[in-house]
C-alpha cells in the first residue's frame, strides 16, 4: 500500500479557512446558517467550519450530526452481517426549518452519500436552502450532485482511495491518496 500526502495539517487548516469564507459569501443571512456534518468525519469538519465562521461574524452557528446509514442504497440483507455499516447518532440541536443548512462531508465521490444525507435531512424538516461543502471532490459521480464549496479537487482513479484523517477521529491530520500495491 502506498500513501501519497495531498494535504498536511497546515494546508488542511488553510483550506478550511478558505471554505468558511466561501460559505459566508454564499449565505446572505449568517443568523440562518446551520452546519450539519455527515457522520463520521463530516461532523468535526462542520464544527471547525462553524468555529471559523464564528470568528469572522461573532455569530456562533448551530452544528448538528447526521447519520445516513438507514438511507443508504447499499445496505440490506444481501450484505453479510460483518459488512453492515455501524449506526451512529443523529443530533440536531435545533430544527432545520427555514435555516440555510450547510451539509458537510469529507469526500465527495459517487454522490450516493449526499443523496442519502438529503433524504435523511428532509425527514427532520424543511430547510430554506441546503448547501454542500466538501473537503475533497474526487470525481466519478454516479448521481447529478455537485458541491457548492470544495476544499480541494483531487483527481483519482476508481482503484485509489482518498483518506481524510482528522485528529478528532484518527489521531492524525491530513489527506492522502492510497494506492493498493499490486501483487
Amino acid at each position: 500500500m502506498q500513501r501519497v500526502l495531498i494535504l498536511d495539517a497546515r494546508e488542511l487548516a488553510r483550506v478550511l479557512e478558505r471554505m468558511a469564507a466561501e460559505i459566508l459569501e454564499k449565505v446572505q443571512e449568517e443568523k440562518k446558517l446551520y452546519f450539519v456534518g455527515i457522520q463520521t468525519r463530516g461532523v468535526p469538519l462542520a464544527k471547525r467550519l462553524a468555529a471559523l465562521v464564528a470568528q469572522k461574524t461573532k455569530i456562533t452557528p448551530p452544528v448538528g450530526a447526521l447519520d445516513i446509514t438507514l438511507y443508504r442504497d447499499d445496505v440490506g440483507p444481501w450484505r453479510p452481517a460483518h459488512q453492515q455499516p455501524l449506526l451512529r447518532a443523529t443530533e440536531l440541536p435545533r430544527p432545520v426549518d427555514d435555516m440555510v443548512v450547510c451539509l458537510v462531508d469529507d469526500v465527495l465521490y459517487t454522490g450516493r452519500t449526499v443523496r442519502a444525507a438529503l433524504d435523511t435531512l428532509m425527514d427532520y424538516g424543511r430547510p430554506r436552502a441546503i448547501r454542500l461543502a466538501v473537503l475533497v471532490d474526487r470525481g466519478h459521480r454516479e448521481l447529478p450532485i455537485a458541491a457548492d464549496v470544495v476544499g480541494r479537487v483531487v483527481p483519482s482513479s476508481r482503484q485509489e482511495d482518498v483518506q481524510v484523517r482528522l485528529s478528532e477521529c484518527d489521531g492524525e491530520e491530513g489527506v492522502w491518496i492510497v494506492k493498493e500495491a499490486k501483487p
